[in-house]
């Protein structure tokens, strides 16, 4: 039988893929590591299905081994002897949780299959909740940046984990980039912010997000001219209709 790991989304509980919400109304056990991935993934299954697995708040890596497999010696004989479903916010396989379960089943508990459902990923959800467009031919690095960081170097970059914004904030205007940032997109727990001020924000919170863009990166598409010609009269955009 199968341990599905299934991407919730961002947050909200109607942005689960409808083969997310099929796998997990057909498994025995839902895992789930957190509050958050729980209060989703009750809006599609019944509480007598979830089952909790705790992971310490730590950077102790002996630690967290042992709790990995603590959590995989619980979620084995559930997959060996029917389906069962670990979950997570955002896609299994983008900076996720799952992974680490994933390694520990396959070299302790080999007979174990395990399958992948993917989910969207709070870094694409950003696009359509900050109002940013990323036109074809772009280019879009993803960064952490915990702890006051200001990675640079691409002229467009996602940064999550932005958990000190005014310090993430002063490094990458100094770099040359205009910066948006995204709080709790998609999520009902909590309040959603969208704001290129990083005072408004800077209280510490793991699901903080950044849009930074160099302003001369790339070019236009090939439709803006529309939107100038409507600025500057109709003559323009004839004559690209005509040409």
């Amino acid at each position: 039988m199968t341990l599905y790991g299934i991407g919730l989304g961002p947050g909200d509980p109607d942005l689960v893929t409808v083969r997310g919400q099929r796998v997990l109304q057909s498994v025995d056990t839902v895992y789930t590591p957190g509050r958050l991935s729980r209060s989703v993934a009750v809006e599609h299954v019944d509480e007598s299905a979830l089952g909790d697995l705790d992971f310490p708040m730590t950077r102790n890596e002996d630690e967290l081994r042992r709790a990995w497999r603590a959590a995989a010696e619980e979620v084995a004989p559930v997959a060996r002897d029917g389906d069962a479903a670990f979950v997570t916010l955002g896609d299994p396989n983008v900076y996720s949780t799952f992974g680490h379960l994933r390694r520990t089943l396959d070299a302790f508990h080999p007979g174990v299959d395990v399958e992948t459902v993917p989910g969207v990923s709070a870094m694409t959800a950003f696009a359509t909740a900050l109002g940013v467009e990323i036109d074809a031919g772009s280019g879009l690095a993803l960064r952490e940046a915990a702890g006051g960081a200001s990675p640079t170097g691409p002229d467009r970059m996602v940064l999550f984990k932005v958990t000190d914004a005014p310090a993430t904030h002063d490094g990458l205007v100094d770099a040359g980039y205009e910066v948006t940032y995204g709080r709790r997109l998609f999520m009902e727990q909590g309040e959603t912010v969208v704001t290129d001020d990083p005072t408004a924000i800077e209280d510490r919170d793991y699901y903080t997000l950044a849009y930074a863009r160099r302003p001369d990166a790339g070019t236009d598409p090939a439709t803006a001219v529309f939107t100038e010609s409507e600025a500057g009269g109709d003559g323009e955009a004839a004559e690209v209709a005509d040409g």
